[in-house]
C-alpha cells in the first residue's frame, strides 16, 4: 500500500506541512502527479461536479487546468482533527480571453491512514479581476517560500 507522509493523526505542524505539500503539488499543474495523493477511490466534490476515483480526478483536473491559464495557488490551514484538514485557498489565473480571476474557496479533507486523500470537499467562488488587480507574480510552479501567504496579502 502506498503511504503519503506526514500521515494521521495529525499535529499542527504536520497538518501545516500536508497543506503546503497539496499547495505545491496543484501548482505544478500535472494532473498525474496531483492523483497520487488521493485513494484509488477518492470521492469529491468539487463546485457542482462528482469526481470519484483517481481516473475522474485526473480528467476534472485536466480539463480544469485547459480552461484556467498560468494557474497560481496559495492554500492556508484553517483546522485540524486526527484524520481531517480544512484549508481555506485562492488562487489566479486568466482565461482564454485574457479575463483575469481570483477564486477563492474552502476545502475539507478526509484522510485514510496511509496519508492519501479519501474525501475532498470544496466550495468555490470566483472574482473577476483586472490584471492590476493580481497579487500572485511567482514563476509558474511552487510558490517561493518568502511569497506571503493568503493571510499576509489580507486575502
Amino acid at each position: 500500500m502506498e503511504s503519503r507522509p506526514p500521515l494521521p493523526p495529525f499535529t499542527r505542524e504536520t497538518a501545516i506541512q500536508k497543506v503546503r505539500m497539496a499547495e505545491d503539488a496543484w501548482n505544478t499543474r500535472d494532473p498525474a502527479r496531483v492523483v497520487l495523493a488521493y485513494t484509488l477511490d477518492t470521492r469529491w466534490r468539487n463546485r457542482a461536479e462528482f469526481p470519484q476515483g483517481r481516473e475522474q480526478v485526473r480528467g476534472f483536473l485536466e480539463r480544469k487546468w485547459a480552461r484556467e491559464l498560468d494557474y497560481r495557488l496559495i492554500k492556508e490551514l484553517w483546522a485540524f482533527g486526527e484524520d481531517r484538514i480544512a484549508v481555506r485557498f485562492a488562487y489566479e489565473w486568466h482565461d482564454d480571453s485574457g479575463q483575469w480571476y481570483r477564486s477563492y474557496g474552502n476545502e475539507n479533507w478526509q484522510f485514510d491512514a496511509h496519508g492519501l486523500m479519501a474525501v475532498r470537499h470544496a466550495s468555490i467562488n470566483d472574482l473577476p479581476i483586472a490584471e492590476a488587480e493580481r497579487k500572485y507574480f511567482w514563476p509558474l510552479g511552487r510558490r517561493p517560500d518568502d511569497h506571503p501567504g493568503l493571510s499576509e496579502l489580507g486575502l
